[in-house]
């Protein structure tokens, strides 16, 4: 099976690197510091949801309510302390798989992008060398709903200047494969939760298998 895309949108953490256990350790840290249990359970529920939404989650557990501000404070001690473990991050965290794969999609003449709920995904980006790679990058500092919204993936369409049904959406979680249906583009499912998912339109073994399917 082939597919006639123009582009091609990539979900940031867990796709084109893992950082999952750089949020899992914010996280975990600041649970800690309030009394809230917080376990890898717990943190499963927070792929592919927003940084509010995913605070909320974790308060649940706290036996409290908590005001606006006080949320906005959590979040930002959560950041602070996740920024300080991305610092760690360098070029050797980006695959060969993903380098090669990207560079070959891009010599085809495809429009690349990166849909993230992430507000950091311009410094991963950095951190890890693939930020030249990509045509448009939509983030988390852009939106205000985050996925199974498919605002994320509209506005990277948008920026590349494609129509969404001409787009394909390489995803890990399982809420980023409904963003992708619900915004009338093709999804597919790498890694996690999504594959298997049911909402997804084709399963991966591997980034590379995307030559496969992208002529």
């Amino acid at each position: 099976m082939k597919l006639e895309k123009k582009a091609v949108i990539f979900d940031l953490d867990g796709v084109l690197c893992h950082t999952d256990q750089f949020h899992y350790q914010a996280w975990k840290g600041l649970a800690g510091r309030l009394g809230v249990y917080f376990d890898e359970e717990i943190n499963n529920r927070l792929r592919g949801v927003s940084r509010m939404a995913s605070l909320d989650i974790i308060l649940e557990g706290s036996g409290r309510s908590y005001t606006r501000a006080e949320k906005e404070a959590l979040a930002a001690e959560k950041n602070e302390a996740y920024r300080e473990l991305l610092k760690g991050m360098s070029p050797a965290d980006a695959a060969a798989e993903v380098r090669e794969t990207l560079e070959a999609l891009r010599a085809r003449g495809y429009l690349l992008a990166v849909g993230s709920s992430s507000r950091n995904a311009g410094f991963i980006l950095e951190r890890i060398g693939l930020e030249g790679f990509f045509d448009a990058v939509a983030d988390g500092t852009e939106i205000t709903r985050s996925k199974p919204d498919p605002e994320v993936f509209l506005l990277a369409a948008r920026k590349l200047g494609v129509r969404p049904e001409d787009c394909a959406v390489v995803e890990d979680a399982g809420a980023g494969i409904e963003a992708a249906g619900a915004g009338g583009m093709t999804a597919l499912a790498l890694f996690g939760d999504a594959r298997g998912c049911g909402l997804e339109d084709y399963d991966l073994n591997s980034f590379r298998e995307l030559l496969e399917l992208l002529p």
